[in-house]
């Protein structure tokens, strides 16, 4: 997962959350959906290393990832992905879930790492870089790429000044949003050690290439209780491949499937 934009208010509790995830089209993937060992939880799955980089059960936790741009990455022993597969299959309050996986930070390349109990009105933020230190989300709208919550690179703040007039069932404009291929000026890069020409193909919200880009669009919303996903996965060049499509209330926990 490569770039988040929401908008969180705690007190009611709304959420209104538009994510890209960027990878490599040849990683295997399995699209959105109600995992079978895990029948409450609905996310998709990295078949590679397991785990997954955005996903909801159906009581309510949520987790999302995305991975910290350094120039000259450090390997992690351990994959990513399960930071939020282990969250969503766990027990242990966000809070103190962050606090443990951070404290085996080093074990890890660099995250990013959102992870609620959306029921209660709770939302955390935590990473292992610098500036990346747990910490509770009140109201507001964030916008979260590959460096820290908050950091203004340009795809970032563009999400974040988008999702500002969307209403949560506009699933159109959500997706317009997320489609957006508008690159940086060279002036407005973010300098993350990587070569000029890739930072610049970084630059837009959503990515096209042949060989990398843009894998999944994902539009969350939760209000009065009613939780609506649909997700969009994309193939090389932007070619659209399936949509997914969930809906449920955390209140009952009643689950309705669309293909």
């Amino acid at each position: 997962m490569c770039l988040i934009a929401f908008d969180w208010q705690p007190a009611s509790p709304r959420l209104l959350l538009l994510a890209n995830r960027d990878e490599f089209y040849a990683r295997p993937t399995a699209p959105a959906g109600w995992w079978p060992e895990q029948p409450a939880l609905w996310a998709g799955r990295d078949l590679q290393a397991g785990g997954t980089w955005l996903g909801l059960t159906a009581a309510g936790r949520f987790a999302a990832l995305t991975n910290y741009r350094e120039g000259e990455p450090r390997a992690g022993r351990r994959s990513r992905g399960e930071l939020v597969s282990g969250f969503l299959t766990g027990e242990q309050t966000p809070a103190g879930y962050l606090r443990r996986v951070l404290a085996q930070g080093e074990e890890y390349a660099g995250f990013n790492l959102l992870v609620g109990d959306l029921r209660a009105g709770e939302l955390h933020y935590g990473g292992n870089r610098p500036g990346g230190e747990p910490r509770a989300l009140q109201a507001g709208r964030y916008g979260l790429s590959n460096g820290l919550l908050n950091t203004p690179w340009p795809k970032t703040e563009r999400l974040k000044c988008g999702l500002s007039g969307l209403s949560a069932g506009d699933e159109e404009g959500a997706l317009a949003l997320l489609s957006d291929t508008t690159t940086a000026p060279d002036a407005a890069l973010p300098m993350t050690g990587v070569p000029l020409e890739l930072e610049r193909r970084l630059s837009s919200v959503f990515i096209g290439g042949e060989d990398y880009g843009t894998r999944a669009q994902t539009v969350l919303s939760l209000e009065n209780g009613q939780v609506r996903i649909l997700e969009q996965g994309r193939g090389p060049h932007g070619r659209l491949l399936e949509t997914r499509r969930a809906e449920w209330r955390l209140a009952s926990v009643e689950r309705m499937r669309h293909a």
